[in-house]
């Protein structure tokens, strides 16, 4: 049965009801039953599905860092019905009186309407306003990110008090900052519920070794299996999704103290300023010999040169940035202006003649090589305006190099890989220690020219190394 009445609604509460008008196109009617059911829903009678309260309580903690699913959100907090930071906080106090949780929330804020300055001030029991700050700062960042967007800055715990401070932001910060704050479990969680036949395998995996395990990236253990020293960097530039020249030293520390640690490649590692210390437990010298050249290769290619030295269960690397200095003032000499390959190849020389001046050459060595074969590289890529590079090409500027070195080679094409063959070098001279340090580090050149050139897609297999009783080295490279 239909009853027709007239009625008188203020100001205030059309405003209210104009959501569910709209929502009903104009049907006055419609909106009204929709309210009714809204109160019915919402009442503390309807919903009086008592729990006892050490039951609610761990319901509480356990769900702590997680979001709120955005339709539960909405349902407590209807966006449509709220246009005023002041209505907000009027209908929360309202909310959480009628559900009998014993908390009060105080709202600060610079504009009722668009603020860009807020804060939050939550009292009562701890795990409710935990909850409810969580909530309400998941509210105020999702419906302020079309307009002006708010991040949180901090989180103070006080005595039966939580205090959020919220500011203008961007959109990203301001999702990363709840994630932060209010959500550090809520992806981990989505993800594990998204595979859980997968993350319980792991965990079982992980149990069941003691923890005995080592994650690590398929490229790393690729390069493992091949023999090779793997990019060590992967795994950190994959984390952080910026190349590892562009992380500053003070934060690449952690992030290598993160990564070897978690990963289960060292069981522990410590940060003293800019010393590193790993601690592990293989019992193999060449396996933690080829650690601690993966470390070296990492921070090398950070632009961070370090001295390294290991014993039966730690490596201790040690920052060296006088090296690279040295290098850097070698490497800008190099580049003179309207240099010419001639040129760099006499600088080149003159570099080899005074190693003796840089301290502990061996150690680096490979730095010293690589940034002097790029050099070389970039220049002969200039003067001879090459715009792709083929094995062909790079035989011709290795054979100018040479030349210019009076150095005598052969080289071979053969089914697609290049033998390159050096069979008098006038560079490095047998007996002498020095010259030793030299003929590596002119390896080395060769092999920065070659990465320069071919990036990871060349493949270098030394056949023969010059040494005291031969007369002659022989390498093969492979493009992949």
């Amino acid at each position: 049965m239909n009853i027709t009445r007239h009625i008188s609604i203020d100001d205030e509460y059309v405003r209210k009801i104009r959501p569910y008008v709209e929502k009903h196109n104009g049907n006055f009617g419609a909106a009204i039953r929709e309210l009714v059911y809204q109160a019915e829903r919402y009442s503390p009678r309807a919903n009086s599905s008592a729990m006892e309260l050490s039951m609610f309580n761990w319901m509480l903690k356990e769900t702590e860092g997680m979001l709120v699913p955005e339709n539960v959100l909405d349902e407590f907090i209807d966006p449509a019905l709220i246009n005023s930071i002041g209505e907000l906080e009027e209908y929360l106090n309202r909310r959480f009186g009628e559900l009998d949780w014993g908390i009060n929330l105080f709202l600060k804020y610079d504009s009722d309407t668009f603020p860009s300055e807020m804060l939050v001030e939550i009292r009562g029991p701890t795990q409710k306003i935990k909850f409810a700050a969580g909530m309400l700062s998941q509210y105020l960042v999702k419906n302020s990110l079309d307009r002006v967007p708010l991040g949180i800055r901090s989180v103070a715990n006080l005595n039966e008090c939580i205090r959020v401070r919220l500011s203008g932001s961007n959109r990203k910060e301001a999702q990363k900052s709840l994630l932060s704050f209010f959500g550090r479990m809520d992806r981990v969680v989505k993800i594990i519920k998204g595979s859980p036949v997968f993350w319980k395998s792991v965990i079982d995996e992980y149990l069941s070794s003691d923890y005995n395990m080592v994650t690590v990236h398929r490229n790393y253990f690729e390069d493992l299996l091949a023999n090779k020293v793997p990019s060590g960097e992967i795994a950190i530039e994959a984390l952080t999704k910026k190349p590892l020249r562009e992380i500053p030293l003070e934060d690449l520390l952690p992030l290598i103290k993160k990564v070897y640690e978690t990963s289960g490649i060292a069981g522990r590692v410590e940060i003293d300023k800019e010393k590193i210390t790993l601690f592990h437990n293989y019992r193999n010298e060449a396996a933690v010999e080829k650690l601690k050249k993966i470390l070296l290769s990492l921070l090398e290619t950070s632009g961070n040169f370090y001295d390294a030295r290991s014993t039966a269960n730690m490596i201790v690397l040690t920052h060296r940035p006088d090296v690279g200095i040295k290098i850097s003032e070698i490497v800008e000499t190099l580049k003179t202006s309207n240099s010419s390959v001639d040129q760099e190849l006499v600088m080149f020389m003159a570099f080899l003649a005074g190693l003796k001046d840089i301290p502990d050459i061996p150690l680096s060595m490979m730095a010293l090589g690589r940034k002097i074969g790029t050099s070389l590289m970039q220049e002969y890529e200039k003067e001879n305006e090459i715009g792709s590079w083929t094995l062909e090409n790079f035989q011709k500027a290795l054979e100018l190099i040479d030349s210019r070195l009076h150095r005598e080679s052969e080289w071979k094409l053969e089914g697609g890989n290049l033998l390159y063959t050096i069979k008098k070098c006038n560079i490095a001279t047998a007996g002498d220690t020095l010259d030793t340090y030299i003929c590596r580090t002119a390896r080395e050149a060769f092999k920065g020219a070659l990465g320069y050139v071919f990036s990871n897609r060349a493949e270098l297999e030394v056949k023969k190394l010059l040494t005291h009783g031969d007369n002659f080295c022989e390498v093969v490279i492979r493009i992949l």
